[in-house]
Formats: C-alpha cells, structure tokens, sequence
C-alpha cells in the first residue's frame, strides 16, 4: 500500500522533534499493527508510541521505522509519536470502536437499511446454545432475536430485508420472522455456511463439503458449482461484474479467491491469502476479504484488476459489513479454544460506500 505523505503543518521536519512520512495500513482495530515511517521517531530513546494518550506496544523499533500495535480500550483516531506530549508530531488514523461483544460469528455480519446489524452466536458443534442471532439496533443496543438454532452460521438479508440464518449442523436454511421465530425455507444444503442472494432473488448456499447450492424463488434447488472442500466455511458474495465470488479455507497457507460465471464456471480471481473467510464489495468494484496476506493478518482489499493489500490489521477477524453510513463493521472471534466462544463487532468510520448486497 503506498504510504500516504506528510503534508500540512507536520510536513516540516524539526530539530527537537520526530517526523512521519507515512503510516500503514489505512486501518486497524485493537491487536492490529501500524507500521510507522518516518525520522527521529525514537527521539534520542526508545520509540514512544501513543493513541491519544494511552500507550501502544512497540513490535519493533527504530528511528525510522516503527510497528506500533493498537492498545485495547476507547481510543481516539489519532497517533502520536515522541516523549513528550507536548513535542509529539500526530498523524490521523482510523482505529475500530468496539460496538458489542459476548457474540461468535463465524461468517459476515448483515445490515438492514435502517443499520440494524444481525450476527449470529454459532457456538461448539453440536451443541445449542441460548442465544443465535443477536440485533444490535441504531443506539447499538445489543438484544436477542433468535433462539434454540443449532450452529447458526451464514446470514443473508434478501430484497424485502427478510433475514435468513444457515444452520451447518442441520443442513436448513431458516427464515427469520421480524420478532425472530423461525421456519424452514429450504433443507438438505449439507454443512450449510456462507449464503448470499443474486439481484433475480434467487439464494446461493455453500456447503462447505465442496458445493455451491442456488435455490430459485420457487424453492426449487440446483447444483450451482462444485469447490475443493473447506475446513470451516464457504463465504459468499456477487461482484459488480455478476460473478459470485467465494472463499473457503483449505489447509492451505496459500489460498485463494475463486469466482463463479452465472453459468456455473469456476475460476481462480487472487491467489496468495492466508484463511481467507468473510467478503464485501464496495462501489467502486473493489473486494475486501478476511484474511491474511504476507503474514499480516487483517482485511485485504483487492482492486479489480485483481492487486492486492492490506487495508485493515487486526486479529482473528472471520467477517465484516459495509453500514448505510459508510462505516465498515468487523467480526472477529477471538475464542481460544471451541469450547469458549468470545468474538466481538467493531465499527470503523472510513467513509467508503458498500455495494448493495441484494
């Protein structure tokens, strides 16, 4: 990603003072990096790093070049480096703000219109739990909507905004009733993961055992297309060009981004991610995907020319949303182990209008 230059009244190196030429990536939300250009950025001592005025860890360190990593906690968007407060040169960034937490996603998070957000608390497999789609409404208030849901997994919102919610362990597609009962819509997708829905209506289901399912307005079901099988889920979604666009970590370090033509063709679009899982478009036709590249974990954004970068560092991010206010949402689940869910939804205000996923 090339770095952004200094302009404005830190353009000017100082004596006393350090200077930044550039900070990378665009984002990041707390466990995230920041990699930090610059001169005198140790000042005489040790680099001293700050988000407003709590500390940030120092991953590596010189006078010229800096990875800070994002502290935990409310922070401020803006990054200061040096001794003294008072003699800090700043430089404005975009940090996450964590909107809820208690949750475990596994797959995107889904926004209506209104910014109602919906993600799902999948939990161990095999087993219930009390809780499986939560809503966080417009005051960020987080409220149960569906119970008694085996391993929710992929959710999708279709043109009438009516919500649908896979259940991987059953195989069932449910549809979710505004006051949150549920119905089955369509069964035998097998492990049913990541779903998405083309402009047409029709609703695409990935089994994460190696195939894409597309279930017509009338419910009939088609094999769409057939994949190397996943280890955890498919993750969906259509770009600009019609195409459906799908991930699916394999063993593999090396992963890639498939893409489907509408007549069911498979092809390669990037390869070269680490565990790639959720995706969204924004409208000017680039991919943005959970995932890890050259090692940095985070949110990769890919051009439609198919280049490739990381734009969001953090960990164990699993999805994330585009919101109507230009905001992207990140999910992470930063369980430790399958037996303790513990993931967490972030809000990054970075002015950048998704594509309309219906």
């Amino acid at each position: 990603m090339p770095l952004r230059k200094s302009t404005g009244p830190h353009s000017s190196a100082h004596a006393a003072r350090p200077h930044i030429s550039g900070v990378s990536p665009a984002a990041a939300i707390p466990g995230g990096d920041f990699q930090i250009r610059g001169e005198g950025l140790g000042a005489g001592d040790r680099p001293r790093i700050r988000f407003g005025k709590t500390p940030a860890q120092i991953v590596v360190g010189s006078d010229a070049y800096v990875v800070a990593r994002v502290p935990a906690g409310p922070l401020n968007g803006e990054l200061s480096v040096g001794a003294d407060l008072e003699n800090s040169v700043t430089w404005p960034c975009h940090v996450g703000v964590r909107i809820a937490d208690g949750v475990h996603p596994v797959s995107n998070p889904v926004v209506d219109h209104s910014g109602n957000v919906f993600v799902t608390f999948s939990g161990p497999a095999g087993q219930k739990t009390p809780v499986s789609v939560y809503k966080i409404d417009a005051t960020l208030a987080t409220k149960p909507l569906v119970t008694d849901l085996m391993n929710a997994t992929g959710l999708a919102l279709d043109r009438e905004e009516t919500l649908y919610v896979s259940s991987r362990s059953e195989g069932v597609v449910y549809q979710i009733s505004p006051a949150g009962n549920t119905s089955p819509y369509v069964e035998g997708m097998g492990v049913a993961t990541g779903m998405v829905f083309d402009q047409e209506g029709n609703l695409f289901v990935g089994d994460r055992s190696g195939t894409i399912f597309k279930i017509s307005r009338q419910r009939q079901i088609y094999v769409f297309a057939t994949l190397e099988p996943s280890i955890a889920a498919y993750h969906l979604a259509f770009g600009p060009d019609d195409y459906l666009y799908v991930t699916g970590p394999t063993t593999s370090s090396f992963d890639s981004v498939a893409r489907i033509s509408r007549d069911g063709h498979v092809e390669r679009f990037y390869r070269g991610l680490g565990r790639p899982q959720g995706m969204a478009f924004d409208i000017q036709g680039n991919l943005y995907v959970a995932a890890s590249l050259g090692g940095r974990r985070g949110v990769v954004r890919i051009s439609p020319e198919a280049e490739a970068e990381l734009f969001l560092s953090g960990p164990s991010i699993v999805g994330l949303a585009f919101t109507p206010s230009k905001g992207l949402l990140v999910a992470t689940n930063e369980s430790s182990s399958s037996r303790s869910p513990d993931g967490s939804i972030y809000r990054v205000n970075l002015g950048i209008e998704g594509r309309p996923i219906h």
